[in-house]
């Protein structure tokens, strides 16, 4: 723990035999712990560093940790934490009695218990937009790989021309629209949650129900964040509606596919694959019963990228220091 010692200049609280006594405050320097299971890249530590040292605190890194406990010990006197896919629960909340403010370096932010947070009296962060580019890019890798039956030797199609729905028209789907249209594609896009005109803006055709995005588009590309009405959405039935060859890829969260559905689905139609950067919990069947229909990523990858990284750490400790000397919580994700 460490302490910074300010001594007011001109604020004299004591004479003694005609000597001032100048007043020495003793000042609990902030702490910012960074605890990544999965760490960030040398050079994205070095540039969170810096942000956190210019602004006067101390950085604590807890990397590669094997143990829950060792994160329960690392941030009992950390007043702010910047994590990645680390889960921050009750029992972690718990331990930080001192914490103030959480940042997830990324978009999604269910791996934080915003619940327990808000009781906790911490604010919960994420950091959009840091990671949607290289989300994007991946997304559109997965799409070639599928229209190229898997890169398996056989004459597959190309991307130019198919129409591809965009589920969700945030950050990421932006640019997957972007890029997409690079490809000569015919973007569509759904989100109950945003004006037309900011697609239409961006050459996208907006749909305004989820059916009607599956019913028109040749390959539908998720975006959606896992909450309690999305997860389980994409199901049997709304898969079923897309045309024949029908690619679905998933860049978002592995909780918004009903893996049971789709599975029956996938059995009944030979027509369709999946590819995902979520692996699914029921990935082995997936893989024994789809060989040539089906990929999933080892590990997310969607965010792997040294840009992305750099991107996305630094901006959690740009916003740590932006709330704790302004109080700026434009980011802030729980209430």
């Amino acid at each position: 723990m460490g302490f910074s010692y300010l001594i007011p200049v001109g604020h004299p609280v004591n004479h003694t035999k005609g000597k001032t006594i100048e007043l020495i405050t003793l000042v609990k320097t902030m702490k910012v712990l960074v605890a990544t299971e999965k760490p960030f890249a040398k050079v994205a530590v070095d540039g969170i560093r810096e942000v956190v040292e210019k602004a006067g605190y101390e950085l604590a890194l807890l990397e590669k940790y094997t143990d829950k406990q060792q994160l329960l010990d690392a941030v009992a006197d950390a007043d702010a934490l910047i994590i990645r896919s680390d889960v921050v629960d009750a029992a972690v909340l718990d331990a930080a009695k001192q914490l103030k403010i959480v940042v997830r370096a990324g978009a999604g932010y269910d791996n934080i218990d915003l619940e327990s947070a808000t009781a906790h009296k911490v604010v919960a962060m994420n950091t959009p937009g840091q990671n949607s580019n290289a989300v994007a890019e991946l997304a559109l890798g997965l799409m070639v790989y599928a229209v190229r039956n898997l890169y398996n030797g056989t004459s597959g199609t190309e991307l130019k021309g198919k129409k591809l729905g965009i589920h969700a028209f945030g950050n990421v789907g932006r640019n997957v629209a972007r890029i997409a249209q690079g490809f000569g594609m015919d973007v569509y896009a759904y989100d109950a949650y945003c004006p037309d005109e900011a697609m239409t803006a961006a050459n996208v055709k907006p749909l305004h129900s989820a059916e009607e995005l599956y019913k028109t588009c040749d390959i539908v590309s998720l975006h959606i964040p896992a909450t309690a009405e999305t997860k389980g959405s994409i199901n049997h039935d709304l898969v079923n509606l897309m045309p024949k060859g029908g690619v679905l890829v998933n860049t978002a969260r592995k909780e918004v596919i009903d893996e049971e559905g789709l599975i029956a689905l996938m059995q009944e139609r030979a027509d369709l694959k999946y590819m995902t950067d979520i692996m699914p919990v029921a990935d082995a069947k997936f893989r024994t019963l789809f060989e040539g229909r089906y990929f999933a990523t080892p590990k997310k990858m969607g965010a792997q990228t040294a840009e992305a990284n750099i991107n996305a750490g630094i901006a959690a400790a740009r916003q740590i220091v932006d709330f704790i000397q302004n109080g700026n919580t434009r980011f802030q994700v729980n209430k």
